[in-house]
């Protein structure tokens, strides 16, 4: 980023600030209109814990949603077989135990005693209708590609389950995490009236507004500590600051822009609770595009982006340099893969290479032009536009169109885009698996997460060996490998992984945040 670029960046900087404490003038009014609506509705218990959140969720079905906002609902109001560790391993969640006695077979044993929130036991029926509808041809669900080596699930007895693999794949534990487990029977209009096994039961989904959640006493993990979470989506990232300032929202989990973060910090409003993250933010290529499909173009693209600055200025250091999906915490982690400082002098050299020269050499004609889609919070529409800065220099001209989440996720399922702005959410990441989720050729929507229809012979080779594989170090040596190949051919322009940031106001006890960031821990929290 040069120093006009940054001087911008700075004044952008300034203005939002500026806005914030302009808007406080306005926080009275805006505190007698908010009374007065609330007035309308069932009053929110003492206690309760207001969450603010940037976007409201696509589909609260779990079956069918990998939105982080519905998944972050999820999250309270279901639970898997397994879960994530602190040391970012699987462990047994609902099941009480996960054996393998043979590389073909996994049986699961439940615990005993876990309610819905109905009242009714869960069992092992319950987990057969799960897992036989990700094996069903007809179910069509973005999770089905997790289940592509599970021939059958039976149920042993009323508690014990049999998962019988096609072929040994030792990735199978962590499908068991994502998507939770419903209820057997759970029909098409679930997504309205969930039912879960999680901390808090659904009361109801104002779309565009809030989710509301109660406590349940009966959870087997505990009953929550707090009235219950209400879940406000507030679109404006100023607003969101303002919630927090004027008391009217207790916590924000990653969802505030790092600038208002600091103000709030600086003015002593909340309080700040941090962890080494791994969500994940990257431009993915659509490598089926006329364009894109030459890995020089991709590549040239990598090398014009200024991560540095983006981190430092942007991020005001809440986050770190990303080399690939796999987080640097991740047991598979490969550090020695192709890595993109910004080289404008190396983009410009590979575009010739690629046949887009520039046509009037100083003058004001790009090489060539691409569509990047963006959603819309200011945060992401900066960094999107220090992004086009960044392609400029090299003669490419990038066309910005910020888009509502529910359509930017349709057009990116569909594969209508040229390059898109998005976020892996942290607990995707934690199995290496997610290798094959995003870049096998056979995992292309809606069987996967191949929503830039990337194919590499090889990778795929890579990948299916490292499925197969029964000890993590031929897996950690064929995902390595794999890594390397997919940086080289550049198909996500990787950016960085974030530092998990909770701020809250400073009456709240029982906050921590953990590295994956999962919002089941504010069960935990009381006011």
């Amino acid at each position: 980023m040069n120093d006009e670029a940054r001087h911008r960046d700075s004044e952008a900087a300034e203005r939002t600030h500026g806005n914030l404490r302009a808007l406080c003038v306005s926080v009275a009014c805006l505190a007698v209109a908010l009374t007065s609506a609330c007035a309308r509705e069932t009053p929110i218990p003492a206690g309760t814990i207001i969450v603010g959140v940037r976007q409201g969720p696509n589909n609260l079905d779990p079956r069918f949603s990998t939105d982080e906002a519905s998944q972050r609902v999820g999250q309270l109001v279901f639970s898997s077989l397994m879960d994530i560790g602190d040391d970012l391993r699987v462990k047994p969640t609902l099941a009480e135990t996960l054996d393998n006695p043979d590389p073909l077979t996994y049986i699961v044993t439940l615990r005993r005693g876990v309610r819905f929130h109905d009242g009714r036991e869960l069992t092992s029926a319950d987990v057969v209708f799960n897992y036989r509808q990700y094996i069903d041809p007809a179910f069509a669900s973005p999770w089905k590609g997790g289940f592509r080596a599970l021939a059958s699930v039976e149920a042993l007895d009323e508690y014990r389950i049999s998962f019988t693999l096609k072929e040994p794949f030792a990735a199978f534990p962590i499908q068991l995490v994502s998507p939770p487990i419903v209820p057997a029977g759970a029909g098409e209009d679930f997504g309205t009236k969930l039912i879960g096994t999680g901390p808090y039961r659904f009361v109801r989904f104002d779309v565009d507004d809030k989710v509301v959640l109660a406590p349940f006493p009966g959870y087997f993990g505990g009953a929550p500590r707090n009235s219950g979470i209400v879940i406000r989506v507030i679109p404006d990232d100023i607003m969101r600051g303002l919630e927090v300032r004027k008391g009217t929202v207790d916590v924000v989990v990653n969802d505030m822009p790092p600038d208002i973060v600091h103000q709030l910090e600086a003015d002593g409003t909340a309080t700040l609770v941090k962890a080494p993250g791994l969500d994940f933010m990257y431009l993915s290529l659509n490598t089926s595009d006329a364009v894109l499909s030459d890995r020089r173009v991709r590549q040239a693209l990598a090398y014009a982006v200024d991560r540095d600055a983006i981190v430092k200025y942007l991020r005001r250091g809440l986050a770190r340099e990303a080399s690939g999906i796999v987080p640097s915490q991740g047991w598979a982690y490969e550090p020695d893969v192709k890595r993109y400082a910004h080289d404008p002098a190396r983009a410009k050299a590979l575009l010739d290479e690629a046949g887009h020269r520039d046509p009037d050499g100083d003058g004001p004609l790009p090489r060539l032009r691409l569509v990047m889609k963006i959603g819309t919070s200011d945060e992401v529409r900066l960094q999107a536009t220090v992004i086009q800065q960044d392609l400029r220099q090299v003669g490419v001209e990038l066309d910005v169109q910020s888009l509502e989440f529910a359509t930017l996720f349709a057009d990116v399922i569909k594969g209508n885009f040229q390059v898109v702005q998005m976020q892996w959410a942290g607990g995707a990441l934690v199995d290496p698996d997610i290798i094959r989720r995003v870049f096998h050729s056979q995992q292309v929507p809606p069987s996967g997460f191949n929503r830039g229809r990337y194919s590499n012979p090889d990778v795929d080779r890579l990948i299916d060996l490292a499925g197969g594989s029964t000890n993590d170090a031929d897996r950690k040596r064929y995902y390595g490998e794999a890594q390397k190949l997919i940086a080289e051919d550049s198909p996500y322009i990787a950016l960085w992984n974030r530092t998990n940031v909770a701020i809250a106001q400073p009456a709240l006890r029982g906050l921590h945040i953990n590295t994956v960031g999962n919002f089941e821990s504010l069960k935990d929290v009381t006011k």
